[in-house]
């Protein structure tokens, strides 16, 4: 079973049949949290997955797998009273769950762009393209996103077609343009300090990164490539607690 497989079913025993002894089948014993929903270890799990309501569900759009991590993009209901878009991070070990990193904001239904935060294509292909697109948007983290050099958007992003599902931003780049300028008006200007990961697949890639967003924050920005180009963009952009209920941090 390959890695992605691995943790779609693993996914799928804990959180959709809400099966405690799952743990035992894929967690490894040294599992380590990064959420800051869970406690470390793979007993914390366990406990979440008993306390699970059941109307609990988990709705899936898309799966990304890079070596030992898998990524996953999707909507939990029932976690809390909205249901929340989330990026699921996990590193595999030997065939069970060693790590997990994940980020969480809830569903808005009314965006900027009428998409919605989880909406469009999903289907993984140009596998050998991976590596051309992870520098692509490596390159795009690094230079426009951490070194904030708006001008040279266009070098990694298409000017044609730039389909956005961040709720405040409508399409194309100058949506991203009005959204900054909204957010500058609440105290919120766009800082990335570190990219700490870029996971790419194919046509998509994933930066996980920290900064600030008027607050300490989790970034988590998927981006589709065509051609050579950045054509899609879908994040989760979460305030980083003052307390976690483990020492593992959210990186």
């Amino acid at each position: 079973m390959n890695n992605k497989d691995l943790v779609l079913k693993a996914v799928s025993e804990l959180f959709g049949d809400k099966d405690p002894s799952a743990v035992d089948r894929w967690v490894s014993p040294a599992f380590r949290q990064h959420s800051a929903l869970v406690a470390d270890g793979p007993e914390a799990l366990r406990e979440l997955v008993s306390s699970l309501s059941a109307d609990f569900r988990y709705e899936g759009a898309r799966v990304i797998a890079d070596g030992d991590l898998v990524a996953l993009h999707g909507v939990y209901y029932g976690f809390g009273p909205a249901p929340l878009v989330a990026f699921d991070l996990f590193r595999v070990e030997g065939g069970k769950l060693a790590e997990h990193w994940d980020a969480l904001v809830p569903v808005v239904k009314e965006t900027a762009s009428g998409r919605s935060q989880t909406d469009g294509p999903s289907e993984v292909s140009d596998l050998e393209s991976t590596e051309a697109n992870r520098k692509l948007v490596a390159g795009y983290a690094e230079k426009v996103l951490k070194g904030a050099d708006y001008s040279a958007s266009t070098d990694y992003t298409s000017a044609e077609t730039y389909h956005q599902h961040n709720p405040d931003a409508g399409d194309g780049l100058s949506g991203f343009g009005v959204a900054a300028a909204k957010w500058a008006e609440q105290g919120k200007t766009v800082v990335y300090k570190t990219i700490h990961k870029v996971i790419a697949e194919g046509n998509f890639a994933l930066v996980q990164a920290e900064g600030v967003f008027g607050e300490p924050v989790a970034y988590y920005d998927l981006f589709r490539i065509a051609d050579g180009k950045i054509v899609e963009h879908w994040d989760v952009i979460q305030e980083i607690p003052v307390e976690l209920p483990h020492s593992n941090g959210l990186f």
